[in-house]
């Protein structure tokens, strides 16, 4: 039986979207009073609208192509430029009418004074700043790596790790990238920290094992002391794209493991690894993937058998939710856990004392170090990109922590 299409929601985003245009374009013959403005506006709009609906219907049955990223792109930066003209737009506007019911009442009536090409003007020069910062995010910022550096301190931490450092990265995404140089950039500026640990916590691919194939000389480049380890993340397993059969998508995901090791990379599948220095050892255990509304493989006990209570424990969990719903609270303490997964949602703010972004309505620790109840959680903010090809405020990171006893 088909299921009913519900067309009320969509007539309300029609009705939102029809106006929001309406009020842009209100605004734009304020500063332009042309009769070809209003025509060559709506061309535009309901143009760019119906290419994007025949790109989603052409994206579902071939998958992402050039065209739906092109268009999508198009769409996500008019949209997001058109909300901030209306959202300056629509201050100018109240102001207008604050002044008004402040200052205008005359014996004819109730006045209110024109919109300030003034005005006007800033919001339309907002509008054109938002648009060049979405073109340095998908031209630029995608790949403008920075290496954020932490030291955090331990009480028990073994003596003869008091210093030892490890790198992490998270959510590279090969199948996104197009500039092996760029790429280059980011591999070389991991190896110049010169970690003694180097660990990637998981979402090495997009969907196919194969999206890593042109990237294995790059990756395998990275070489550290104690060795390279890593995990799964929650689109490693394929899951988000249609198989022929259960087994070829079996097979896809058996491939991507045989690829890490390819790279130099241990992967950790529910279980640890004994780091050991000068007579003295910490824990290194790895999980598969366990994330809320993204599959909880993952198990904790298996990864952590035979190790002891008072073990110094690291754990290597794509997704931070696992850190919040087990990990903080696990009987046996893990005192550093290794997260990525929220990207930062590659859009936000992180400057001025201020951090924010879309994500944190989703996630209650989303990037950077969480510590409770004694034990330390980092979320690395990715260094690939999926979905929006670009970063905006939040740029792609490399990670380096020092342990240091206290």
């Amino acid at each position: 039986m088909r299921r009913k299409l519900n067309l009320l929601p969509l007539l309300i985003v029609a009705i939102i979207y029809f106006a929001l245009n309406a009020y842009v374009l209100s605004g734009l013959g304020t500063i332009n009073q042309s009769s070809l403005l209003s025509p060559i506006f709506w061309v535009f709009i309901i143009g760019l609208t119906f290419a994007l609906f025949f790109a989603i219907q052409q994206m579902r049955i071939q998958g992402i192509n050039k065209f739906f990223q092109i268009v999508s792109h198009a769409f996500l930066i008019v949209f997001a430029s058109e909300i901030v003209f209306a959202f300056f737009l629509l201050l100018g506007d109240i102001y207008r009418l604050l002044i008004g019911l402040a200052t205008n009442f005359e014996p004819g009536g109730f006045h209110i004074a024109g919109r300030s090409s003034y005005w006007v003007d800033f919001a339309f020069i907002m509008f054109c700043l938002t648009i060049a910062l979405f073109a340095y995010g998908i031209t630029q910022g995608k790949y403008a790596y920075r290496v954020i550096k932490h030291t955090l301190y331990f009480d028990d931490l073994p003596a003869a790790f008091d210093g030892f450092t490890l790198t992490q990265i998270s959510d590279v995404h090969s199948g996104s990238f197009t500039n092996p140089k760029a790429v280059q950039k980011g591999i070389d500026m991991i190896n110049a920290q010169k970690s003694d640990l180097f660990v990637f916590t998981g979402d090495l691919v997009n969907n196919a094992s194969s999206e890593i194939v042109p990237y294995i000389g790059h990756f395998s480049q990275i070489k550290a002391p104690f060795g390279q380890f890593s995990v799964l993340g929650n689109h490693d397993y394929g899951d988000y794209i249609k198989w022929p059969s259960e087994a070829e998508k079996i097979q896809n995901l058996n491939q991507l493991k045989a690829y890490h090791k390819e790279l130099g990379f241990k992967l950790l599948l529910d279980e640890h690894v004994e780091l050991h220095k000068n007579g003295e050892k910490i824990i290194l255990a790895g999980i598969e993937n366990w994330g809320i509304g993204f599959g909880e493989r993952g198990d904790l006990n298996k990864a952590l058998q035979n190790t002891n209570v008072n073990d110094f424990k690291i754990l290597l969990s794509h997704d931070p939710s696992h850190w919040d719903a087990q990990v903080k609270n696990y009987p046996s303490k893990i005192q550093l856990s290794l997260a990525g997964h929220t990207h930062g949602m590659q859009f936000g703010i992180e400057a001025f004392g201020i951090k924010w972004s879309p994500v944190k309505y989703r996630y209650k620790h989303w990037a950077g170090i969480k510590t409770e109840n004694g034990r330390y959680l980092n979320v690395n903010r990715g260094f690939g990109f999926l979905g929006f090809s670009g970063r905006i405020g939040i740029w792609p990171e490399i990670t380096v922590i020092e342990l240091k006893r206290k």
